[in-house]
């Protein structure tokens, strides 16, 4: 497939420039002859959440769409020493403590996932992002989607507080709450490593992160269905794209210049990768989210009772979404690298290679394929790609939390 050459996932050299991507100027085209017409809108005026979801399920072939990401793929050399150093960790560190929670960690494959977002970094920093990846897993599945405070704000503020307390205090903590033990281990780690600058981004991300799922547990617990623009606005910061991007500087140890990493463009690509992955994200889970009954708030849902939409049409609409937020990143994207710094190229490198992994490793992941007898795979399915992007009537510029990712910012 043609599109943006990135460097060879096996090469230990730095990251050469991109050649130039696809162009995706204007409205998305079609996708070639073949292609399945958009579906008709059929309203579903019975019932909410619950009756999207029964009829999602039903519609097994909805989630059948291929990828479009002209983005070649890449993977850091050492991804399984990676994972045994971090395995090594979550053993030690304790918060996994039933064979359950154990099994469900390592499930996740984070050190393949996180390997794949910077296949060039150094691999003793490398190994301590995976750790952070394994954590938030399981953090989120104890804390987050399920346990006590999955619908309970005020219990959750005080426990994300605390948490992202421990993260930044230096020094011994003692603590008896096993996910903010591990994280403050972690915090102790970066600070060995990192600069102070890094550091501090890093907080910042990962407590935006928190901010965005203590709003997702508000909404669960008033049965709140965001409309599109405000999901959008909370899944930035739900999703944990922050917190896991931020980490890119660190592991490949190049700190971007505050007038590149805090300027509109670099913003705005930082934030349309995050899109991509989280909407990509959505799709991959949500027949995780089925089987557990966590559908409330996905794209699809959302879509589903804004809009009175099919789960196909939602699923259309989806795509043809995320696939003009990465035709406007790889735009954009290019534009800033030609005059950007070697730290700033790495960093831009990385937020695609983030999209492009994010993608794959979601495809052979145990933690979306074992779904349940609610899953709609139970085996890794080969990687469809799209050559083209798909077009679409839902148009991200009219949206007023992502419009501004259009303005002339480079």
């Amino acid at each position: 497939m043609t599109g943006t050459a990135w460097p060879s996932p096996h090469s230990t050299a730095p990251p050469s420039p991109p050649t130039r991507p696809r162009p995706c100027a204007g409205s998305p085209p079609a996708r070639s002859s073949g292609r399945r017409e958009p579906p008709s809108r059929r309203s579903c005026a019975r019932g909410g959440p619950a009756l999207f979801l029964e009829v999602a399920l039903s519609t097994t072939d909805a989630l059948a769409l291929p990828f479009y990401c002209p983005i070649e793929p890449a993977i850091h050399p050492a991804a399984d020493e990676a994972a045994r150093r971090a395995v090594g960790w979550i053993d030690a560190m304790g918060f996994a403590r039933t064979g359950d929670e154990h099994a469900r960690a390592l499930g996740t494959n984070s050190a393949d996932f996180y390997a794949r977002f910077a296949p060039h970094a150094d691999l003793d920093r490398l190994w301590l992002a995976a750790c952070w990846v394994y954590w938030g897993f399981a953090f989120d599945d104890a804390r987050c989607d399920e346990g006590p405070l999955a619908a309970d704000p005020a219990g959750f503020a005080r426990m994300a507080a605390h948490t992202q307390r421990a993260l930044e205090i230096p020094g011994p903590l003692h603590t008896g709450d096993r996910y903010a033990a591990a994280v403050h281990d972690l915090g102790e780690r970066f600070r060995a490593c990192a600069t102070p600058v890094q550091n501090r981004r890093f907080h910042h991300a990962h407590r935006a992160w928190l901010s965005g799922v203590q709003w997702q547990v508000g909404n669960r617990a008033t049965g709140r269905m965001p409309v599109l623009d405000e999901y959008l606005t909370m899944r930035l910061h739900s999703a944990g794209g922050e917190p896991t991007y931020a980490m890119l500087e660190i592991v490949n140890g190049e700190e971007v210049p505050a007038r590149e990493m805090d300027s509109p463009a670099v913003h705005a690509l930082t934030e349309m990768a995050i899109c991509v992955d989280a909407l990509d994200n959505d799709r991959h889970s949500f027949a995780r989210e089925s089987g557990r009954h966590q559908t409330d708030q996905n794209i699809l849902t959302v879509l589903m009772a804004q809009d009175g939409s099919t789960p196909e049409q939602a699923l259309y609409d989806t795509v043809a979404l995320r696939d003009s937020v990465l035709c406007r990143f790889l735009e954009l994207a290019e534009r800033v690298r030609a005059h950007a710094s070697r730290p700033l190229a790495r960093y831009l490198d990385d937020l695609a290679h983030g999209i492009r992994g994010n993608i794959e490793w979601a495809l052979s992941v145990p933690r979306y394929l074992g779904a349940g007898s609610g899953g709609l795979r139970t085996a890794p399915a080969p990687p469809v790609w799209a050559g083209s992007p798909l077009a679409g009537t839902l148009d991200p510029r009219r949206l007023p939390t992502v419009s501004w990712w259009w303005q002339d910012l480079a």
